[in-house]
């Protein structure tokens, strides 16, 4: 499986990207059929050679300065429209891009359809989404890989009305996909920004997993960044080759296999013990973890002290969300402390396809392992839905589902 790791070594940006594919072998025509795809007029783009702390690499320069500006829907308009891009680059594209508008709106507390977008609002971002996500299509990527995320110095606003570093979207677009983050390092001071929310967006969305994967390589892109610190280099290094026979995860035999699902080790499980919770506290704090990101939320009866009966309350959730998490723990419920220890799991690929039936479209999520579906599930609320407006009970909705995807196939 031809396969991508992106390593933030000095920061991540769309520009930063599309240079490290760039320099992999993706040729500049490449980005300007994107461009041409999308409809964009007054933009052009370059390439120059240039090296950070002896690390030589491409530097991506995309000339938007006589291009017009662009608010959410026309971005996602352009997406849309472009017919020479595939399905696949245009459905990617539009993921990264929704992702980049709910964090901004989530930000200004604004509706995603309303936000006023400034830097984000320029071309090159149109650009930089769709042509690295055309160009990892064009080098044939299958799987992409990603090393935690470079954030630069915390500090606070470098101009009036600026923004404090880490931007705030570029830490919502993190925290929604509960990427990993690497700590910050005493040579990172006076530099800023490191990771801009347009990479951060790209990362977290193409990412199927984040961590470095056994691989055999074929070869090595770097992206160059427009900064060009002393200490470190602020460059994006692309390792692209093929997942190689060793990463594989051994079974409690000593054997291994094939991993038939994806191995997550960035998972943490919180628990705490409660006596003195109401059943109201207990379903309103099992909301507000699920809003704060949880995975899953779960009670369990326990004995406790002096034979008291009581409930082990659990909550699985990525990593870069544990303080958040524990929080809400903390804040709506009665209990003094929370248990936090990390966790792997294997988490099986799903989707969800829709299908005609005489109750309209339904929605069915599909679990895969190995390739093969493996089992079938129809979506709730829309079962739910049909069953009340026809007045039928629900196995008979379930079972016409259930039909109309076996005949799909």
């Amino acid at each position: 499986m031809k396969t991508a790791f992106i390593q933030s070594v000095g920061g991540a940006s769309g520009d930063m990207l599309l240079g490290a594919l760039l320099d992999a072998g993706l040729p500049t025509d490449a980005v300007r059929e994107t461009i041409a795809a999308l409809s964009i007029t007054g933009v052009d783009i370059a390439t120059a050679t240039e090296t950070r702390c002896e690390v030589h690499g491409t530097r991506a320069l995309v000339d938007v300065s006589a291009a017009p500006r662009y608010s959410p829907q026309q971005m996602l308009d352009a997406v849309a429209g472009a017919a020479g891009l595939s399905e696949r680059a245009r459905d990617s594209a539009a993921s990264v891009l929704n992702a980049l508008f709910a964090a901004e709106a989530r930000v200004h507390g604004d509706d995603p359809d309303q936000i006023h977008l400034h830097e984000l609002g320029t071309a090159d971002t149109l650009v930089d989404v769709v042509g690295v996500v055309h160009g990892l299509e064009m080098l044939g990527v299958d799987r992409v890989y990603a090393a935690p995320l470079v954030l630069g110095e915390p500090g606070g606003p470098r101009r009036p009305g600026g923004y404090s570093n880490p931007a705030p979207a570029t830490l919502e677009i993190i925290a929604a996909a509960g990427a990993p983050v690497a700590p910050e390092r005493q040579f990172h001071a006076g530099v800023g920004e490191l990771t801009t929310p347009t990479g951060a967006a790209l990362i977290a969305t193409l990412a199927d997993e984040f961590r470095q994967p056994a691989m055999t390589l074929d070869r090595i892109g770097v992206g160059v960044g427009g900064k060009d610190p002393a200490a470190f280099p602020n460059v994006l290094r692309l390792w692209l080759g093929q997942i190689d026979g060793a990463d594989l995860r051994a079974d409690p035999s000593g054997k291994t296999a094939p991993p038939v699902a994806r191995w997550q080790d960035n998972v943490v499980l919180l628990e705490t013990n409660l006596d003195n919770a109401t059943g109201e506290q207990l379903g309103f704090a099992m909301e507000r973890l699920f809003e704060a990101g949880a995975f899953d939320v779960w009670h369990t009866p326990i004995q406790m002290k002096k034979n008291r009966p009581g409930v082990l309350m659990s909550a699985l959730g990525p990593a870069a969300l544990e303080s958040r998490l524990a929080e809400v723990f903390l804040r709506d419920t009665p209990t003094l402390g929370v248990r936090v220890r990390p966790v792997g799991r294997y988490a099986a690929e799903r989707d969800i396809v829709t299908v005609e039936t005489e109750y309209g479209p339904m929605r069915l999520k599909r679990k895969w392992l190995g390739g093969e579906v493996v089992s079938v599930a129809p979506e709730y609320e829309d079962i739910a839905a049909a069953a009340r407006e026809r007045g039928v009970g629900w196995s008979a909705v379930s079972e016409v589902v259930g039909s109309a995807h076996l005949e799909a196939q």
